[in-house]
């Protein structure tokens, strides 16, 4: 089986899929995994990039994990807003979660937990604070549960 065949295979998607993420004719990666043609270098890390799970993908797979991180730092009612939440996020894409923090809680709270939640997921995350947020502000507005 040929690397791109490989990638695919264990990424779990189609090559319709995988010729839609990428912006590759579906016809090119059939001839790339059965050898009728060689992907270059720079092919090859496109194709990569685009069987790279999606951050919602990695956040759905791992919901009761990522609660019981942030529950652990005493972070609660967590929602999802940004990319994520609008369903546009990219492989390359961060996830951003607003959180209400306790009373005795502080940042090192937020940091320590945005380091646990980036190294579960293998991706970039953010988390801000209800506190942060004024009334009507637009996260407040658009952000959806986790």
């Amino acid at each position: 089986m040929s690397t791109v065949a490989e990638l695919r295979a264990a990424a779990g998607i189609s090559q319709a899929e995988l010729a839609r993420r990428s912006g590759v004719a579906q016809p090119n990666i059939a001839a790339y995994e059965t050898g009728r043609r060689r992907p270059s270098p720079q092919m090859l890390d496109r194709l990569r990039d685009a069987l790279r799970p999606r951050p919602s993908e990695l956040l759905k797979h791992h919901r009761a994990e990522v609660l019981a991180i942030l529950s652990g730092h005493g972070l609660t009612s967590a929602r999802v807003f940004g990319s994520v939440a609008r369903g546009d996020d990219t492989p390359g894409s961060d996830i951003d979660l607003v959180v209400e923090i306790g009373r005795d809680g502080d940042v090192l709270d937020l940091i320590d937990a945005a380091d646990e939640l980036e190294q579960l997921l293998g991706c970039a995350v953010d988390l801000v604070t209800t506190r942060a947020l004024w009334s009507g502000h637009e996260i407040d507005r658009t952000s959806v549960p986790l």
